[in-house]
């Protein structure tokens, strides 16, 4: 059987995250948007970066973030964020995290991700192991889009389209 491509989880919006408009606040998109990551890498591969950190002094760290924000998501809406590697290389993984509204038909939210692999003791990057690069070679889903500019004009295109 083969492994999802596009990981999928629902959460709701939470008070303690919000604005004083009822909308999420800006700097917590990333939080809803990285622990429904980490939480689908769990659910669906098996791989617990925490408990990788510490049983092998080796995970990942981000590099950088790039984000657009859509549409509000509001105070206790349920939503729906999914995700995918796009690419990757022996030490580095982009991924595109998305937040929906609860019927998938409202882009709220884009997140493009560089994680980089590292060892802690170390400090410094290190190369994925052959086992994450066979993996990763199963689960890539890469975009026809190769930047964010042009990613985030397509979603655009679409919407306006559908």
């Amino acid at each position: 059987m083969s492994l999802p491509k596009i990981l999928e989880s629902k959460t709701k919006i939470r008070f303690q995250d919000c604005d004083p408009f009822n909308h999420l606040n800006n700097a917590s998109y990333f939080n809803y948007m990285i622990n429904a990551r980490e939480d689908q890498l769990i659910d669906n591969y098996d791989i617990d970066i925490y408990k990788l950190g510490m049983t092998t002094g080796k995970s990942w760290v981000v590099g950088s973030h790039q984000i657009t924000y859509i549409k509000p998501a509001n105070l206790m809406e349920e939503v729906i964020i999914d995700s995918q590697l796009i690419n990757y290389n022996e030490k580095n993984l982009w991924v595109e995290i998305r937040m929906w509204n609860a019927k998938k038909t409202t882009l709220k939210a884009v997140l493009w991700s560089t994680f980089t692999h590292f060892d802690i003791a170390r400090q410094t990057s290190a190369i994925h192991s052959e086992e994450f690069m066979n993996l990763f070679s199963e689960v890539v889903f890469p975009l026809e889009e190769k930047s964010f500019e042009e990613r985030m004009k397509s979603l655009r295109y679409q919407k306006q389209s559908a």
